[in-house]
C-alpha cells in the first residue's frame, strides 16, 4: 500500500529538468489570451487535461473542491480541455466553459483546448515528464515552476497521495523524500 500511495513521487528524469522552463512556454486561456505559467509564480499550479464526456468527467467535482479547500493557501487548478483520447471532448470553448460551471460549479481556470498527443502535441505537455494516457492526468508543478509528480487519470481529486502532494508542496514548496523500503 505505501509503494502504491508513494509512486506518484519517482523523481523527474534528468532530460525533464533540461527541458524548457515550463514558465516561460505560451498557452492560451479560454479567452484566447495567452498566457504563461510564469503569471502563477509562488504558487501550487495543477495542470488536468480533461473532457466533457469521460468516464471520468465526475472527477471535475473533486477538483473544485479540492480548489476551493486550498486556492487561498496558493493552489491553482488549470483545466486543459483534450479531444485526444476517445473524441470526448469535441464541444467548443463556450460549451465546455457552461458545462463545467453548470453542472460542476466550476470556478478554477479553464484554458484553450489543447492537443496533448502526436505531432501537434503542445509544447507544455512536451515539456512534462508523464506519460498522459487518458483525460484526467494531472500534473503538480510547484511555486518556483518545477514539474513535482504526474498522476494518472485514476487518481481522484480526493487520494491520499495526491493529497498529500498538494499540502507538502504548499507548505513546503518541495515533496517529500519518499522513506526507504522496508526490509
Amino acid at each position: 500500500m505505501l509503494r502504491k500511495l508513494l509512486a506518484p513521487f519517482a523523481p523527474a528524469s534528468p532530460a525533464a529538468e533540461d527541458a524548457a522552463d515550463l514558465r516561460t512556454i505560451p498557452f492560451r486561456d479560454a479567452d484566447g489570451r495567452e498566457r504563461t505559467l510564469a503569471e502563477f509564480a509562488g504558487r501550487v499550479v495543477l495542470i488536468v487535461n480533461v473532457a466533457s464526456k469521460c468516464g471520468f468527467t465526475r472527477q471535475y467535482d473533486g477538483l473544485e473542491a479540492l480548489y476551493r479547500k486550498h486556492k487561498d493557501e496558493g493552489l491553482v487548478i488549470l483545466a486543459f480541455p483534450c479531444n485526444d483520447f476517445g473524441g470526448q471532448e469535441p464541444g467548443s470553448l463556450d460549451e465546455i466553459r457552461e458545462f463545467c460551471r453548470v453542472n460542476h460549479g466550476v470556478t478554477f481556470p479553464v484554458m484553450d483546448k489543447i492537443t496533448i498527443r502526436g505531432r501537434a502535441k503542445h509544447p507544455l505537455y512536451a515539456a512534462m515528464p508523464g506519460r498522459v494516457m487518458w483525460n484526467f492526468a494531472k500534473h503538480l508543478v510547484g511555486r518556483d515552476g518545477r514539474h513535482l509528480a504526474f498522476f494518472g487519470s485514476r487518481t481522484r481529486p480526493d487520494a491520499p497521495a495526491l493529497a498529500h502532494a498538494i499540502t507538502t508542496a504548499l507548505r513546503t514548496g518541495l515533496l517529500p523524500e519518499p522513506p526507504a523500503p522496508v526490509k
